[in-house]
Order: structure tokens, then sequence, then C-alpha cells
């Protein structure tokens, strides 16, 4: 396309010098010089056909890396866009993760605290039955009319229920100490997701 512009300039340049008005016959030296002046004007001519060639070249070249920094930066963009996706999926995941070992450590809690009330009622009870043993000891060494041998057997199954529930008191100081291990890590858990 350059090339025919160069091409149509210099067709209307000659017609121009060929449209003007009859002239006298020119000398030798005259010709000589308009010949120069049209030789220079095409050398004039093919030199901006080559500039705007050039510029053309150039410019399509600027376009092209300027389309690609665009569709590179669209692609980013697209990316970041997928990426802050992700993160408000994985932010409302932690956010259910967290509340559910809440309502897990508040459940804890709550059976921790049932466990200790548990224990503190076997520890009445096994206070109480600490004491009618005693009573029970003191009757049988005054009571003389009674048989030794039903004392002895009473006595044996309070010692056996005495025994029962202090192994039943153990368990349940296990379980208290378990749940409580529990709890606590549950605590860490909670406190490393927040």
């Amino acid at each position: 396309m350059i090339w025919e512009l160069c091409l149509l300039f210099l067709a209307g340049g000659l017609r121009a010098v060929h449209a003007g008005p009859v002239r006298k016959p020119l000398k030798i030296e005259d010709n000589s010089s308009t010949q120069e002046e049209i030789n220079l004007l095409i050398f004039g001519v093919l030199q901006f056909g080559n500039s705007l060639n050039h510029v053309y070249e150039t410019t399509e070249a600027k376009l092209a890396k300027i389309r690609q920094m665009l569709k590179n930066h669209e692609e980013t963009l697209r990316n970041f866009g997928v990426e802050t996706e992700q993160a408000a999926e994985m932010k409302k995941q932690m956010k259910e993760v967290v509340q559910l070992l809440q309502e897990q450590l508040t459940e804890q809690q709550a059976q921790t605290q049932t466990m200790k009330e548990q224990m503190v009622s076997l520890e009445q009870d096994e206070d109480e039955l600490k004491m009618k043993a005693e009573r029970l000891e003191t009757y049988l060494s005054n009571a003389v009319t009674t048989s030794i041998k039903q004392l002895q057997e009473r006595a044996q199954e309070h010692s056996d229920v005495l025994q029962g529930l202090q192994h039943l008191i153990q368990l349940h100081k296990e379980n208290i100490e378990t749940q409580s291990n529990q709890l606590t890590k549950l605590q860490n858990l909670s406190e490393g997701v927040a």
C-alpha cells in the first residue's frame, strides 16, 4: 500500500510537470538540471516511502506487543479473580470449622461439668458409706446379742459395696481426666485455626 501511494505521488508529480504551460525550448543545461530535480524528487519520494514503510512496520510491532501485554494482563486478572474466589471459599470453610470446634468445645465443657458434679456426688456417697461402715464396726464391737457371723457378712457386703464405689470413682476420675485432655486439645486446635 505504501508503494502504491509513492507511485501515485510520483505520477501526480510527473503529471503536474506535463500539465504546466509550454515553455520555451530549454537549453541542455536546463534540461539536465530538471532531470536532476526529478531524480531528487523520485529519490525523496522513495526515501519517504521507505520511512513510511518503516514507521508502519514498527507501529505494527508495537501494537502486537501491546496486544500481547493486554492479553497477559487479562489472564493475570482472571487468575487473581479465581484465586480470590478460592480464598473466599476457604475462609468460609475455616469459619465453619471454627464454629464446629467451638460447639464441640462447649459440649465437652458441659460434659466435664456434669462429670465433676457426679464425682462430687460419688465422693459424698463414699464418705457416707465410710461413716456407716465405721458406725457398723462400732455397733458390731458393742453388740453382744447379734451373731458375729451375720455382722461379718454385713460388714463384708458393705466392704464390697465400698470397694465397688471406690472402683467406680476411680473410673470416673480417669474419664474426667481423658475428657479434660480432649477439651485442652480442642481448645488448642480452636486457637490454632482461629
